[in-house]
């Protein structure tokens, strides 16, 4: 069992009585000195003149003036306290569990953004290999694509040892540039053997289809630490529900309404009476898997459940991508779709009784296959974290929704992880 090392704080003290006076009780050593010590520079983010939820307050979102607004900003509406709350007791696990993270797409503009997540990702449990990559810039992108895909291929050469949880940077756009420069086969293997656990979404589906379709290795659809952790308030939901995912080999979802995609559909789109379907799960960001039909990096699997969602696309945009892989043939064989949430579609211009459910209901139309609707993944707050090419059943209830059980991928301890820590302001 992995200790909980408590950090206390008094709110009214300065940064600098604060560094002097949280110890931790087992080593005695202050919080500068136990970030040093798990490898994460606390310089930054202990702000010698204001605290760092000071620096953010004003928004959650990036306001460096030369990065875009991308989709894993979007739309994420903060719940719970306000963000100059203060938290008079604060408790840290010891890093254990062995991260290292890639940066496959934008650049995460904000030092301090940056510094509060990986402050808190170690207060979780875990031990980041590599922190200083978060502030690497090339143009809009989180370095050069060279330097960006060594932080996968360099695990593939063994230049680096694979470690147990591979976590993203953020989203936007990248990914894809990446995809040739990666030898996925080798890759897959190697995380096969240690069990690692690539955690992304948004651009980050490019580099998961690649890892599943070239790589055969599984990988969870998930929160990341710029966009999620470093937020003021991260969600607690969404941090304990990649906990969870994380952590948990009997992991299931239930969904009662379709909401999240359509206030205008049933959760279940069938021909027949709803039964459960079992298939490899697979897909995540539909503008970026629409973006690799006809490549040799989307997987193409048999009997598959197609998993889809999106955000800030009107409706004859989602038709558009969903008539791509449909005419791509990527519909054929497979056992069902799943869509999580498609927010902020907004209304056609022309028509606006032309809509998410209408376009949803003309893909089941096409393709015959059964549709559920409303998962709770996607650029929204309170997602819930699982794998994507695990093995999935989805079962229906008797109250109109349905189940969703996922079996045969990578964990970790579940008491390795102290997931409070993700949100804390530490």
């Amino acid at each position: 069992m992995v200790s909980k090392t408590p950090w206390t704080q008094d709110a009214t003290t300065t940064k600098s009585q604060k560094s002097a006076s949280v110890t931790n009780a087992k080593t005695g050593l202050n919080r500068r000195q136990f970030l040093r010590q798990v490898g994460i520079s606390a310089g930054t983010g202990l702000l010698a003149t204001q605290s760092i939820s000071q620096v953010l307050a004003a928004n959650t979102m990036d306001k460096n003036s030369s990065t875009s607004l991308t989709k894993d900003d979007l739309p994420l509406v903060q719940d719970g306290a306000s963000s100059q709350t203060s938290r008079p007791q604060i408790s840290c696990m010891t890093p254990t569990i062995e991260t290292q993270l890639f940066a496959s797409s934008n650049v995460g503009g904000s030092d301090e953004r940056n510094q509060l997540a990986l402050d808190r990702v170690a207060c979780a449990g875990f031990k980041v290999s590599n922190p200083t990559i978060t502030s690497r810039q090339y143009l809009r992108f989180a370095g050069t694509d060279s330097q960006r895909a060594s932080d996968l291929q360099n695990i593939a050469t063994g230049a680096i040892a694979a470690p147990k949880l591979l976590l993203g940077v953020r989203g936007g756009y990248g990914a894809m540039r990446l995809l040739p420069m990666i030898d996925w086969s080798t890759l897959g293997r190697i995380m096969k053997e240690r069990g690692t656990i690539l955690a992304g979404f948004s651009d980050v589906t490019a580099i998961q289809c690649a890892l599943l379709a070239k790589g055969g290795m599984s990988s969870l659809a998930a929160p990341m630490l710029y966009s999620e952790f470093g937020k003021i308030n991260p969600d607690q939901v969404t941090c304990q529900q990649f906990a969870n995912a994380l952590s948990n080999p009997n992991l299931t979802i239930s969904i009662e309404d379709a909401s999240l995609t359509s206030q205008q559909l049933p959760s279940i789109l069938t021909t027949g009476a709803p039964k459960a379907v079992r298939g490899t799960i697979w897909g995540g960001n539909l503008s970026v898997v629409s973006a690799l039909a006809g490549s040799e990096y989307l997987p193409r699997i048999e009997g598959g459940i197609v998993f889809l969602e999106d955000v800030g696309e009107q409706a004859y945009r989602i038709e558009r991508m969903l008539y791509d892989l449909y005419l791509a043939g990527m519909f054929k064989g497979q056992q069902a779709i799943v869509f999580g949430a498609l927010s902020g579609s907004g209304e056609d211009s022309y028509d606006k009784r032309y809509d998410v459910a209408t376009v949803v209901r003309q893909l089941h139309q096409l393709t015959g296959l059964p549709v559920y609707s409303g998962m709770r993944f996607g650029h929204i707050g309170k997602k819930h974290s699982f794998p994507l090419g695990a093995r999935c059943q989805i079962s229906p209830n008797t109250s109109g929704g349905y189940q969703l059980a996922f079996a045969d991928y990578p964990t970790i301890k579940a008491d390795a992880i102290y997931v409070e820590g993700l949100w804390q302001n530490v």
